[in-house]
């Protein structure tokens, strides 16, 4: 836990100062609560030997506690505005680098040299799960990933079976998520309609699926889960475009009762019909 309690950032009066407005487009709601930001920090769990990798820092809140916690902070923004603030905000530590560009259309191999790399977050709602699968099928993966999402998203991310969806599974089979912390609403400025949550997953050191069977897995489980009020054998009869009998066939050598849906199945389930798949007829 990080000892140091930072002077908090007057965010309206920086904005203000700056000439600066919250994008909606961009989805920007800056984190100004100290206590919330420290809630982050813990729950990434830096040592002083990691090097970090955050993606939309905004005016630099989370970027100050992490350049505290951590060796090297590459800090990734994509609002060109922001800068003139943030650079003046974040000129006492040495040991941050801003970079200027979409995290979407950057491969963290250019950003960050660092095995084991660990990434920290607050990014927009609406880009949730595209950056959470552009960073766990990177070729140079991190080892933690910590990011402040919508509470129902990082819920649902967070799902057991029974309540599974394409979501959960997308990250389940590159780590294990777990729910670190809730960061209420009033942290933000402006305030967002919902609470966040922080969401931490820790990644296997291989997914559960083997990589070159990972393309296999994302179609099946996109057929599964495309007709959600269906019972998996329509869903992936419809979905893999396959006859019914194929799809009944396939569920029946998997051990998997045809009449189930997609979301009551766990992942070494899926796993048994990518395996069997490739090889059905």
């Amino acid at each position: 836990m990080i000892g140091l309690a930072l002077p908090p950032l007057n965010i309206p009066e920086l904005l203000r100062q700056y000439d600066l407005r919250p994008s909606k487009g961009l989805g920007q709601n800056f984190l100004q609560d100290n206590q919330a930001l420290q809630k982050i920090v813990n729950a990434a769990d830096l040592s002083p030997e990691e090097a970090v990798l955050e993606i939309g820092p905004g005016l630099g809140s989370l970027t100050r506690y992490l350049a505290l916690s951590a060796r090297s902070v590459t800090a990734v923004e994509l609002d060109r505005k922001l800068f003139p603030a943030m650079e003046s905000i974040l000129a006492p530590y040495k040991n941050i680098r801003l970079v200027q560009g979409d995290i979407l259309k950057i491969n963290p191999a250019e950003l960050i040299e660092d095995a084991g790399y660990v990434v920290v977050a607050n990014i927009p709602y609406y880009i949730t799960s595209v950056v959470i699968r552009h960073l766990l099928e990177a070729d140079h993966r991190p080892s933690r990933v910590v990011l402040t999402v919508q509470k129902e998203v990082a819920e649902r991310i967070c799902a057991d079976p029974g309540k599974m969806s394409l979501l959960a599974l997308s990250v389940q089979v590159y780590g294990k998520p777990v729910i670190g912390d809730i960061i209420p609403a009033g942290a933000f400025y402006p305030q967002p309609k919902v609470d966040s949550a922080v969401l931490c997953i820790d990644l296997y050191p291989q997914p559960k699926i083997p990589s070159d069977k990972l393309d296999i897995f994302f179609s099946i489980i996109k057929a599964g889960f495309s007709q959600k009020r269906k019972t998996l054998r329509n869903a992936l009869s419809g979905g893999l475009r396959i006859t019914t009998e194929e799809s009944e066939g396939l569920l029946s050598a998997a051990s998997i009762d045809p009449k189930r849906r997609a979301e009551t199945l766990n992942l070494e389930e899926w796993g048994r019909l990518v395996r069997i798949y490739p090889n059905r007829k």
